[in-house]
Order: structure tokens, then sequence, then C-alpha cells
């Protein structure tokens, strides 16, 4: 009898999960527009976006300083115009974002780079949070 009821719920267990499985089965992925991109993403397995419903989720967009550069606004601004970009693709705008998470190497000289950048693009008030537990040299965030 035991058996039978551990049974049971596992069944009804993966009924349900299918009845909710389909929001992902049904949801419109957006890939690069970008050659190279697209072979990146196909081969790190990610997307721009995935649209399910009217909800957008986006994939994290890397903000690095590059050879030469030293204001940390620049790279910023590079991000935000990339997720711009997927935003674009996806058919909305900035007036839709309610919540970015940003990841940092360094949150006393990087905030205020990112936060005079971000103004630009978001309207107060935000959601935003951060941490240190990035490695990279050259990568001074990751914002999603």
């Amino acid at each position: 009898m035991r058996f039978t009821s551990i049974a049971t719920m596992i069944i009804a267990t993966l009924a349900a999960g299918s009845a909710l499985g389909g929001a992902r089965q049904d949801a419109k992925v957006l890939m690069s527009p970008d050659p190279t991109g697209l072979k990146i993403e196909g081969d790190w397995g990610f997307c721009d976006a995935i649209i399910t419903g009217d909800t957008v989720y986006l994939s994290g967009v890397v903000a690095g300083v590059r050879d030469g550069e030293t204001d940390l606004r620049v790279a910023y601004t590079r991000a935000f115009e990339r997720m711009g970009e997927v935003l674009k693709n996806a058919e909305v705008s900035w007036d839709d974002v309610v919540d970015i998470t940003s990841f940092h190497t360094d949150l006393t000289t990087q905030m205020p780079a990112i936060a005079a950048v971000k103004k630009n693009y978001i309207k107060p008030p935000g959601v935003d949070s951060g941490t240190r537990n990035l490695t990279q040299p050259h990568v001074i965030g990751s914002t999603t």
C-alpha cells in the first residue's frame, strides 16, 4: 500500500509539473543577430533573452574595459547599449524594465560610474544589487 501511495504521489507531481512546464516550452528565445555573438551563444548554451508571457528575461551583459580605456562609464555605456538592443529585439523598451541585478569586483569605484550611466536609461527608483565576487581583472561588472 505504501508503494502505491508513493507511486501515486510521483505521478501526480509529474502531471502537475508538466502542466506548469508549458510556460518554458511556449517561450520565445531571442538569439544574437550578430554572427559572432550567435556563435558564442551557441557554443556556451545561452541566448540574448527569453520571452514568456509578458515577461522578458535578459541574459547577463558583461561590462569590460578595453585596452586604453580608463573611464568605467564608457564600458557601462557599452553594456547598457547592448541591453537596449536586446530590449528592442524583444519589442520592449527601458520603460518596461522593472529590475536590474548587477555584479561588481569593486563596489567603491564601480558604483558611481554605473549609477551615472544607469540614470540615462532607467528612471528612478530602480532595483539594483551588487557583489564583489567577480574575479577576472578586465571585467568590471556584469548586468542583467
